[in-house]
Order: structure tokens, then sequence, then C-alpha cells
């Protein structure tokens, strides 16, 4: 009996090695070398720990040997994960922080064509070519997301601003820096800082103390920014003296805030009375800043249209005034904080 030919292979048989051989092609490995060995540590973090940030984010492996680090992933991986540990080390060059929050905003924007313009403020423009950049006392703030680009451009620019997102975007610290650079140059004379004394979904009841006692809690925020943009003593002095002042909406109705910086924090809890008031208290040479988060709304009663949204309606494209809009990718926090944000929006959509 005659053998039987044996089965030709079918062409599929073939396909895992053109697969392996194509994921081969895929995948590179590329080395760096940095020259101030004193900077090694911070950049690798204690125990690696900023390394294996980057290597979880980027899905690369990263190889430390003395001033040398070897990268080893997908090419576009790879890429992006030199131009992030450069910019981190260019970071930590020019004297600034690199806590695992900078590292993440990095990592973010490491997708952007403008990523070292955004980190260290060279490439960012402004309209009149200067950087986009804050300076302060205690230091100097750049862009740490698309969004707070342009919203830094109208810090500057603009008489009032709306700006509108989620919480950790940055909209109420960048407007206190704004305002604290230009009090400490003198372009104005005083910051007036203010929001509404509305609970979030709360009722908490009588607070002891004085007038300033019973509102501290609700502006805490913003003492926050403002200590981390001027020294402490300096912040009490000027409290003091008048030329920062922090108080409730409520307070400022029957007056004209005049050669001020002015910013209105959680303006979502304002009713349209409220920032119909707050806002025609704008005078010669003043500045505000109106930020909220339209989706958080937490007004007392059965009135739930927010001043915020009506003011936006009626005035956004007025000449003046500018609206920023954020959304989760601009968050700066923590990068789960993003996520919990796009997660409660999709199922409130």
């Amino acid at each position: 009996m005659a053998k039987k030919a044996a089965p030709k292979p079918e062409k599929d048989a073939i396909a895992p090695v053109g697969f392996l051989q194509k994921s081969a092609i895929q995948r590179t490995n590329s080395e760096m070398h940095f020259e101030d060995t004193a900077l090694l540590v911070p950049l690798f973090g204690q125990f690696d720990a900023n390394l294996v940030q980057v290597e979880n984010r980027l899905s690369v492996t990263i190889h430390a040997r003395g001033d040398k680090v070897m990268i080893e992933g997908p090419s576009d991986s790879v890429e992006r994960t030199r131009e992030v540990l450069q910019t981190m080390y260019d970071r930590l060059a020019k004297g600034q922080e690199l806590g695992s929050g900078a590292i993440e905003s990095i990592i973010a924007m490491s997708n952007e064509p403008t990523l070292e313009g955004i980190v260290s403020g060279d490439k960012a423009k402004g309209g009149d070519g200067a950087p986009v950049m804050i300076r302060t006392r205690r230091k100097t703030i750049v862009p740490r997301s698309p969004g707070q680009i342009p919203y830094m451009q109208q810090l500057a620019r603009d008489d009032l601003i709306f700006a509108l997102g989620p919480a950790g975007t940055g909209k109420t610290y960048l407007a206190v820096a704004q305002a604290v650079s230009q009090l400490i140059t003198g372009s104005v004379q005083r910051l007036i800082l203010s929001r509404p004394a509305v609970e979030a979904g709360e009722r908490l009841g009588f607070l002891p103390g004085d007038m300033k006692e019973k509102v501290d809690p609700y502006l805490r925020p913003i003492y926050d920014a403002l200590y981390d943009c001027m020294p402490p003593e300096q912040v009490e002095r000027r409290i003091a003296s008048g030329e920062i002042e922090i108080a409730p909406i409520a307070f400022m109705r029957g007056r004209t805030l005049a050669d001020a910086f002015v910013i209105l924090d959680e303006a979502q809890n304002t009713t349209r009375e409220q920032m119909k008031m707050f806002l025609t208290r704008f005078g010669q040479n003043s500045r505000m800043v109106v930020c909220g988060d339209p989706r958080q709304v937490d007004i007392p009663g059965g009135d739930r249209m927010s001043g915020l949204a009506d003011a936006v309606d009626r005035l956004e494209g007025l000449e003046g005034i500018a609206t920023s809009r954020f959304t989760a990718a601009d968050i700066v926090r923590h990068p789960i904080v993003g996520r919990i944000v796009e997660a409660y929006e999709g199922k409130d959509s």
C-alpha cells in the first residue's frame, strides 16, 4: 500500500512566527546617561520608587546602573520614558521638587508635544512670546496640564475669568498664585478671596467662636494655596493689614472692589442673586476669577439653579470675559482622582 503524503502545513501555522517577529521589531532598548550624580538619588527615588512609578505607568523595564539607565520595552513607550526621565532630571537640576504628584503630571503630559515647555516653562509661550509661568515668593509655577496653559494666559490678560471643571485641576490654586504675584509686584493693592459658606451635603449646625472662626473651615483650601505661594508670616501680616481679605460672599454686598484681585471659589454654590451681586462689585483696576464645578452643586432648598451656570450662560463671549473649561484629563492630583471623576461623569451622563 502506498504511503499517504504528509499533509502540507496550513498557511495559518506560520502566523505566530510572523507575529513574534513583528513584536520583536516593535520592542527596543535605549540607554541614558546623567552627568550630575548628586541628582541620581532624588531622580531614582527611595528604593527606586520613582523608576518603578514610571515603569508601571509606561509599561517598560528600567535598569539603573551607576549614572546610566537602560530602558526596555515597546519603542513608543521607550521614547516617552526617555522624555519623562529627562524632564524629571531637568526639574531637579533647576532646584524644583519632584514628588510622586509631579512625576504623575510629567507622565500624563508625555503624550503632548509641549511636554518640555509645560514642565519647564521654556516653550509654553504667551501671546507676547514670554513663557507661561507665575512667579511668587516661594516658587515659580508652570502649567501641569494642557488646560492650564490657556487658563494661565487668561489670568494674566483678562478682566473676568470663569474657571469651570472638577476638583484637582488647579482652578483656585493658579488663581491665588496669580493674585499673589500681582500683589507682590504692586499691580493690585488688595487680594480678596471669597466663597459661599455652604456645606457639601451636610448640616453642621452651630459653630462656636467669632465670625473668623466660623467661616475659616469653609475657606481652608484658599488658606492652603496662600501659604504655598507666600511665607506664612507674610500671609498673616497682610491679612492683619487688610491687604489680604478672606470672607464669605455675603460680606461683599454694598462694596466696590477697586484695585483688587478678587477670587470667588466654589461658585457653583451661589444663587443667581448672589452671583449678580458679586459680579457687580467690579471696580477700577480690578480682576475677578470665578471658580467652580457646575456638576457639584450643594445649594440648600429647592432652588438648584446655580448662579455660576446662569452667569456663564449670560456672559460668555462678552469682551474682557474669558472662560476656561477643565476636564478629568487636567486633574493634577493623584491619578486615581481623574479615574474617579471620569467614572462619576460617565454614570451621570
